[in-house]
This record gives structure tokens, C-alpha cells and sequence, in this order.
């Protein structure tokens, strides 16, 4: 607490808070009511945590709309799922480990910053929503998987301080943030302040529809917030989002939200803060909020914020928090200048308008989030078809997944009450699910199951295939689970195009299912529909479902439940008493502290899942010279970390596969790539593994090539990608990747970074970087360089068998240069922007990464101690 001078009493609180207006207005009469939200947060967290003599200058950045220095943010917590949680903590041990056989004491390493970890990404869908024990077996099967991974996880919470663990079967992080972990408002020492975080995935921004600031990173710069270093950064575009009129009859919180991706995503703001604002988001629920503020990541953008108002408090009583903290959230943010009412005189750098009652029914696909097809267009588009239901046989384009998964929309009452009554009118018209289709009910929430109980809608569900499977992040993950063996033969005997259909906020080729070629994303009555109907080769809006006991054709209009009757039975059950049942148990729970455990964590040396990080050791431990660098892959738009360290099951002739198989582990326990991501030998068989990758090195016949394909240099040898990094790992070949716009999007997985950095990658060079990607590649020592605009890998024609060089000082994005030597002996030297962003990243990057900086300072600092 170093700025004292603007500490005062909060009224009618006994509370103290940070005047930041005060501060603001020492420097610049009236400057404060012009600031937007995020600046507001930002500048009460520089008042309460900045060194006085850093105070006035990091606040002019924000008041002047300034980007030439760094400030520091201290989030006020960090959350984190269990697959970058776990990798985050397995780091951590390895870090104990290095500072121990150095002579530091490795208890001392713990998260400064409260730390919060749920176990949800573990599960896979083995058994369908069509089996009424299914989630008591798949939560079997994900026990004995995983039994290494929770042994260690179990150890993480006995062995580090400031840690809670939420165990797996509860729900998902961002939805449990949601409904009860965020205070919105903390209370620390006598002193009220906004609740702040960063999250290790990149939907942790779902709980920005609170007006908390949530940012998603990657592990790395997770353990750096943690362990209580500050997140430096420069004022990042805040871009207003006005939204104007009402939705239409029957348009749900995912038609606005798929809608609203590809405008914003068409709008550029990548990276950019937005703060929805006007009368369409006052009018929007808090739930309808959420799932917006969800798909931040598919926007580009890094959050997704709305003010604080009824709306907000509203949700804070329906979810069954404390009378206490429901006021002191209205007191705060009404005096601190965060209630929507104050910020009427906001000012933007850019304003973009989206007016509500333009959106349709949607689905998205059927490969990004950001492909929108309103489904009155769906045979124009040429996504429906001819609908073929030959007796015996799955049609071309079969619906093989139907789930209704993901925090994103399973978060949303009105969503989920509206695909119960579907279901009943389903039910009632005597339509069934097609037994192709696996579908499933992955809530976020135990909540969910219970109002929807209370609606009598959950065996309406359930009789549609619709039981819950699971609360955890599934389908949308990776994690749909293996089909029934005469489908998938099927499927692969004829060939077929089969598709997946889910509520989640991701369709990327190859990630629902390795035998669903495409997906689409659709709102969870959509979903029900889909089930029904089979065939993504269906119009949705004009086909006939089946035909009533008079012969009469059923279409959707016939079942879609009126806005009316599903606000009214969302009022009539969802109530605070099934919050409070869910989550005040839960976190009972999850705060019970034993005796802690032996600091050093005892390796498993067989295990496939938890084994000691090498990020100490041998080429790591060593420079990166930036000479001599071969491509390993030359890549063109749009590279997802799905493509670069895919999540999903791992097949047995997949590199991983064969290494699974070597340790003796069976096929069917084989789990996915995500759940392996704690033992590197595992997960660096997963770098470029994606089937649908396009390596343009990967050339036959003057064709590229698709699938995880790589070329030897200098021989030209076309292989297996792994083959190719264990080539030059052997040879100690320094490597390079060249790629083009927006590099690395999708999730914050940190082992997009670790792969190619224990490949031997030294540099990437695109023409664009996702945020959480760029700064986990900095956090693994590896340098991020932007082509010039109008530069890219075609205008240089490069096609792997050159030789690259990177000369220059490294500074904040300076300019350095590219030396291209080409195999006829010309050299090519081209001017790049070095994106290391700020100073706090150049001194990570030239440690070799955010761990070995740490250990540094924590060394250096005990010498000096």
C-alpha cells in the first residue's frame, strides 16, 4: 500500500479504498470521467500497488492515451484449468529442483499471488449422453487415466501455499469464476478493491461480464504473475463497442455472440480491450453477457468487458452470494466511478457499432468461429444438401457428435431452459435422436442440472441422448471420447464426411474428433435439433424433422419454444438456493489446508504424464545464436496452437501413439494430447501433430502435402514431423519457422511454445502474432519477429532450403535483420520488428525464458539475503 495520500474511507463500509480519481485529477482536471472502464481499473491498481516514484508517469500513459512507457498490473489472483495448471505447477517442481541442487531452499518457492486451480479438462465423453450411468463411468475412467496427474495435483495443493484446488467432477473454471469465485470486489487488509486476474486459458475473459478485468495467458506468464512479478505491459487499444437495438423473437445469446465474432473479427481487434456499452447491453442478461465476453479469444481480442449495473447485481443475488458483498459490489463500484451511470463521458480512440436486432438464427463453420452461416442461407451457402436417409446407411455429412458443452453457453439459463423445452416438444411430436449421432450434456455447473431439474426439462433431455455425461470441459476441448467401433468403421469403409455440432466457443479442423472432419457451433436448442435431423446436409430451417401422428411434416418452427414461455420458466427455476447447494460445499472443500508435504516432488520415472522439466539442461541451458537457422515448417495464414500442439486423442500411429505404446500403456488409455502435456517426452512427439496441418516444405508432385509432414535440410527428404525434429535435434541444428498473418491463434497453450522450443526453434517470423502465443514464446526464450507489411514468405519466396540469420540488438520492438542465405549462394537481408514488446520481456527473453529468469533473481536475491 504505497500510495497512501489517496486512501480513504469508503461510505457506509468500514472499508478503506484507493481514490483513483483523486490521483487522475491531481495531473489533469476532469480527466476522469473521460477514461474508459479499463483504464479506470487499471489506474486504481497503479494508485494502490505502483512505486511512488513510477506513479505519475505510468497514469499520464493512461490520461494521454499514451504507449511509450511500461506500467506494472498486479492481478489480484490467478486461476488455471489442470492442464496448464498442472504443466504450471510441474514447472514450478522443476524450478525447486534447480534452485535445491543449487543451494537455495525450494520451499521458498511458492505462488505469492492467491492461486486457483479446477480440475475440468480431463474427461473425455467415452459414454454418450444416451447411457444413464455415463457420468459415473466416464468420471471412472478419468480417475484411473489420469491417477499420475491427480497424484501430483494432490501433491501441488499440499506442498505450495496460497493454492486451492477445486477436484475434477465439479464443473468448469470459468463458469465456477463466474457463479462464485469472483467476489467482484476483493477485501484485503481493510481495503476494498476491484478483483483483477490473469487465467491460464484463453476464455478466462468470461468473467470480464462482471466488469472484472480477466486476462487469459499462458502458463508461463501465469507462474510469472503467480510467483509476484508484475505483468508489465503498454496501454493496449480500448475500443468502445456501442450495441443498439433489441435481438429478434427466437434469437439466442450464441446467434448474438457468433454474429458479433465475425464483425469484431472483420473489425481487426486483435489485442484490443473492448467495453461493450449502450442501450442493447443494458437490455442483455448477465448470462447473455458471459457468453459474449466467453469468445474474447475468437474476437482477437485479449478482453471483452461490460460495466458494472442492475444487470450485475441482479446475477450476484440470483447466484447466491453474500447479501454483504452484493452491496459493497454496488457501493464500490457507484463511489470508485465503475457503475455503468459514471461512464457516460467515456472517451474511445475507435468506436465500432453493432446494432442487435440485425441477428439472425446462426451456426459457425465449418472451421473457424469466426465463419458465420445465418441457417436461413444454409443451402445457398451449399452447407444443406440433399437429405439422405437410405435405410441401413449414415448419410454424407453426418451430425457423428452432438453436444451440448461449454462454459460459453452452458453458463446461460435462458440457452439451456431453451433447449430443454425443445426437447419436450421433440419428445411430444414422438422425434428421436438418430443413432449415429453421439450426443451428449457437459454443464459447467451442478447448477444447471438442478434448475433444470426443477423445470422438469432434464429427462426431457435425457430422452433425446441428452444425459449429463460430465461437468468439465469436453466436445469443445478434444475430448468427445471414441465412437461406437461400427460407426467409425463405417465412417472410414465409405469414406464419409462426417461433422460435429456443439455449444462451444471452438470448430477447428481436427479438434472435436479425429473422425469429424469439420464442425460447426450452434446454440444448445440447435444442437438438440441437429441431433435429431442426423446430417449437417439438412435446412435446418425448412426440412422436415419427421412427421406428427397425422402425417404432418415437423420443421424446427414447430419446436422452438417462445421467448416468453423459456423467460418464464427460467423466473419460475433457477433460484440462489441451487447455487449456494453447489458451490458453498465445494469451496469448503477446496480451502481445507493438511499438513503440507516434502517441498521436492518425488518423480515417477515411468510415468506418461508427470516427469521432471529439462528446461535447465543441455541445449536449453545454452545461447541461442540466431545463425545458421534451417525452417522447420514454412506456414501459411491462420496457424492455430491446435495446429502446432493439438489437444485432442492421441491415435496409436501418431508419434505419441507409438511412444505411448513403447511405455506400455494400452490403446484405450492412450487419452489426449492436453492430458501429457506434464511430461515433455509425450508432448514434444505432439509439436505440428495436427492432421490437417499444411507445412508448404512438404511438397509431392508439386502439391502441398497435407498432415504433420516436415522436410530434411539439405537432403529434401520428405518425414514425419517428429522424425524431422529428432533429425535435427541430434544434429543440433538451429531452427527457424516462417509463417504468415495471425500466427499462433486459439488457445493459450503454453506447449505451442515448448514444443518448437525444445525442437531447437530458435525464432518464428510472421506476419502477424496472436497475443497469448507471441508472449508464451518469449517465456520459452524463443524470439518473435513481424514481417514489414507487404513482406511475407511469398513476396521473398522462400521454400525451406535456405539458411536464415537474425542480426541486431534486441530492444523493445527495434528494428532487426533477417539474412536469408538461398542454396544458389545469394543472401537476402530483410528488415523485421522484433516483438519483444517491452524491457520486462527483452530481460526474459535474453535469460532464455521466464523460469531461468526466476531462478536468476530468486538466487541472486538469496545470496544477497
Amino acid at each position: 500500500m504505497m500510495n497512501s495520500d489517496y486512501r480513504k474511507a469508503l461510505p457506509g463500509t468500514g472499508l478503506d479504498y484507493f481514490d483513483a480519481r483523486s490521483a487522475v485529477e491531481a495531473i489533469s482536471k476532469g480527466a476522469y470521467d473521460t477514461l474508459p472502464y479499463t483504464s479506470r481499473v487499471f489506474a486504481e491498481n497503479l494508485v494502490r500497488r505502483c512505486e511512488p516514484s513510477l506513479l505519475t508517469d505510468a497514469l499520464k500513459q493512461l490520461i494521454e492515451r499514451k504507449r511509450e512507457l511500461d506500467f506494472p498490473w498486479f492481478p489480484a489472483r490467478v486461476v488455471c484449468h489442470d492442464i496448464l495448471g498442472q504443466t504450471a505447477f510441474v514447472d514450478l517442481a522443476g524450478l525447486r529442483d534447480a534452485i535445491a541442487a543449487r543451494g537455495g531452499d525450494p520451499a521458498l518457492v511458492n505462488p505469492v499471488v492467491p492461486t486457483q486451480l479446477v480440475v475440468d479438462h480431463s474427461l473425455a465423453v467415452e459414454c454418450g449422453g444416451f447411457d444413464k450411468d455415463a457420468f459415473a463411468k466416464n468420471r471412472a475412467i478419468e480417475d484411473r487415466r489420469n491417477e499420475d496427474r491427480f497424484h501430483f495435483i494432490d501433491w501441488t495443493k499440499k506442498a505450495f501455499k496460497n493454492v486451492d484446488v477445486i477436484p475434477p467432477g465439479n464443473g468448469i473454471l470459468h463458469q465456477i469464476n463466474l457463479e462464485r469465485m469472483s467476489p467482484v470486489v476483493q477485501v484485503q487488509d481493510g481495503v476494498a478493491y476491484p478483483d483483477t486476474l490473469v487465467g491460464t486459458d484463453s476464455h478466462t475473459p468470461m468473467v470480464d461480464a462482471l466488469g472484472v478485468i480477466a486476462v487469459g495467458v499462458g502458463g508461463l506468464e501465469a507462474e510469472s504473475v503467480m510467483l509476484g512479478r508484475a505483468s508489465w505491459m503498454r496501454l493496449p487499444d480500448i475500443v468502445g463497442v456501442q450495441l443498439t437495438g433489441e435481438r429478434q423473437p427466437g434469437i439466442t445469446a450464441t446467434d448474438i455472440v457468433l454474429a458479433l465474432t465475425e464483425f469484431l473479427r472483420k473489425e481487426k481487434v486483435v489485442s484490443a480491450y473492448l467495453e461493450f456499452y449502450g442501450e442493447g447491453a443494458s437490455r442483455l442478461t448477465l448470462g447473455d453477457r458471459a457468453t459474449i465476453a466467453n469468445m474474447a479469444p475468437e474476437f482477437g481480442a485479449t478482453a471483452a468487458m461490460f460495466y458494472i449495473d442492475d444487470q450485475t447485481i441482479r446475477y450476484l443475488k440470483l447466484t447466491g452470494r453474500d447479501d454483504k458483498l452484493v452491496k459493497l459490489v454496488e457501493t464500490y463500484a457507484k463511489e470508485a466511478g465503475l457503475w455503468a451511470d459514471t461512464l457516460s463521458r467515456a472517451q474511445y480512440e475507435r468506436v465500432l457499432r453493432f446494432d442487435l436486432s440485425s441477428v439472425t438464427r446462426n451456426i459457425a463453420g465449418p472451421s473457424n468461429p469466426h465463419r458465420r452461416v445465418p441457417t436461413s442461407e444454409l443451402a445457398a451457402r451449399g452447407i444443406s444438401g440433399k437429405v439422405e436417409n437410405e435405410p441401413g446407411k449414415m448419410p454424407d455429412g453426418a451430425v457423428i457428435i452432438a453436444a451440448i458443452t461449454s462454459c460459453t453457453n452452458t453458463n446461460n439459463p435462458r440457452n439451456m431452459i431453451a433447449a430443454g423445452l425443445l426437447a419436450r416438444n421433440a419428445n411430444r411430436l414422438g422425434l428421436v435422436r438418430k443413432p449415429w449421432v453421439k450426443s451428449s450434456l457437459a454443464p459447467g455447473s451442478k447448477a444447471v442440472t438442478l434448475y433444470l431439474e426443477a423445470a422438469g426439462l432434464m429427462p426431457e433431455l435425457e430422452k433425446l441422448g441428452f444425459g449429463v455425461v460430465a461437468y468439465a470441459c469436453t466436445s469443445c476441448n478434444g475430448m468427445s471420447g471414441a465412437l461406437d467401433p461400427v460407426i467409425q468403421k463405417e465412417i472410414v469403409d465409405r469414406d464419409l464426411y462426417a461433422t460435429a455440432v456443439l455449444s462451444g466457443n471452438r470448430n477447428f479442423d481436427g479438434r472435436i474428433h479425429p473422425y469429424a472432419k469439420q464442425a460447426f457451433l450452434a446454440s444448445p436448442p440447435l444442437v438438440v435439433a441437429y441431433a435429431i435431423a442426423g446430417t449437417i446436409r439438412f435446412d435446418i430451417e425448412k426440412d422436415a424433422l419427421g412427421v406428427d401422428s397425422n402425417g404432418k411434416p415437423i420443421t424446427l418452427k414447430d419446436l422452438w419454444p417462445s421467448d416468453e414461455e423459456i423467460d418464464a420458466v427460467v423466473e419460475a427455476s433457477v433460484k440462489p438456493e441451487q447455487f449456494r447447494r453447489v458451490y458453498e460445499p465445494m469451496f469448503a472443500i477446496a480451502a481445507q489446508q493438511g499438513p503440507m508435504a516434502d517441498p521436492l516432488y518425488d518423480w515417477r520415472p515411468q510415468s506418461t504424464y508427470i516427469r521432471r522439466p529439462p528446461y535447465w539442461e543441455g541445449a536449453l541451458a545454452g545461447e541461442r545464436a540466431l545463425k545458421g537457422m534451417r525452417a522447420l515448417a514454412v506456414l501459411g495464414d491462420n496457424i492455430t496452437t491446435d495446429h502446432i500442439s493439438p489437444s485432442n486423442a492421441i491415435m496409436r500411429a501418431s508419434a505419441a501413439g507409438e511412444y505411448l505404446e513403447k511405455m506400455g500403456l494400452p490403446e484405450e488409455d492412450f487419452n489426449s494430447y492436453a492430458t501429457h502435456r506434464g511430461d515433455h517426452l509425450t508432448a514434444q512427439r505432439a509439436t505440428f501433430a495436427n492432421p490437417t496441418l499444411k507445412n508448404e516444405m512438404a511438397v509431392e508432385n508439386g502439391q502441398v502435402k497435407t498432415g504433420s509432414l516436415a522436410r530434411i535440410e539439405p537432403e529434401g527428404k520428405v518425414t514425419r514431423m517428429w522424425e524431422a525434429i529428432e533429425t535435427y535435434m541430434e544434429r543440433k541444428q538451429p531452427l527457424i519457422i516462417i509463417a504468415g498473418a495471425d500466427y499462433g491463434q486459439g488457445s493459450s497453450r503454453d506447449w505451442a511454445a515448448k514444443g518448437v522450443r525444445l525442437a531447437g526453434v530458435e525464432a518464428i517470423v510472421a506476419e502477424g502474432f496472436e497475443r497469448i502465443h507471441r508472449t508464451n514464446l518469449v517465456g520459452m526464450g524463443v524470439l518473435p519477429l513481424e514481417f514489414k507489411p507487404g513482406t511475407n514468405r511469398q513476396t521473398l519466396g522462400i521454400d525451406g532450403t535456405e539458411t536464415f540469420d537474425v542480426i541486431g540488438e534486441r530492444t523493445p520492438r527495434t528494428d532487426l535483420t533477417l539474412v536469408i542465405q538461398r542454396k544458389n549462394g545469394d543472401r537476402v537481408s530483410v528488415p523485421v520488428t522484433c516483438r519483444l514488446d517491452t524491457a520486462e520481456e527483452v530481460s526474459i527473453y535474453e535469460a532464455g525464458g521466464v523460469l531461468q529468469r526466476f531462478a536468476q533473481d530468486f538466487l541472486e536475491s538469496s545470496a544477497a539475503a
